[in-house]
């Protein structure tokens, strides 16, 4: 029996149908009811899976921070609760913008941040991804 509650459920062969993966995956992990673990996210619709402001880091960068905090609130938390961002960039001069962007949602809270610069992500129209862990406060 599963110890961790899965927020938002899926498999890679939906969602990916082009790379040919059959991996079932979820947004989110809440574990022990506490720490909540967000799959990266980039600027997709959760609901339809499409990719939105392709060319545009900081509309992908605003995207995956609603997606972030959607997620956190389906996990019963908020933004607030957030205590480490990774951050994937495929263009360093991206950096400034993603962050500005990210910094709007997070003011306030002090996460642990890492920032990474990678020759790509999953698909070729993504430009940031933002993953992020959370604590909710009994």
């Amino acid at each position: 029996m599963p110890t961790h509650t899965r927020i938002r459920p899926f498999n890679t062969a939906e969602t990916y149908p082009e790379q040919k993966l059959d991996n079932d995956l979820c947004q989110a992990v809440v574990a022990s009811g506490r720490t909540v673990f967000v799959r990266g996210q980039i600027a997709q619709d959760l609901d339809t899976r499409e990719s939105l402001h392709i060319g545009d880091a900081t509309l992908q960068a605003r995207k995956a921070m609603e997606n972030i905090k959607m997620l956190m609130e389906e996990a019963g938390g908020d933004l607030s609760h957030v205590c480490r961002v990774v951050v994937y960039l495929i263009d360093i001069r991206y950096r400034e913008d993603v962050y500005r962007e990210m910094g709007r949602w997070l003011k306030g809270v002090f996460p642990v941040s890492t920032g990474l610069v990678v020759s790509a992500l999953a698909r070729p129209e993504w430009l940031v991804e933002i993953e992020a862990t959370a604590v909710i406060p009994q």
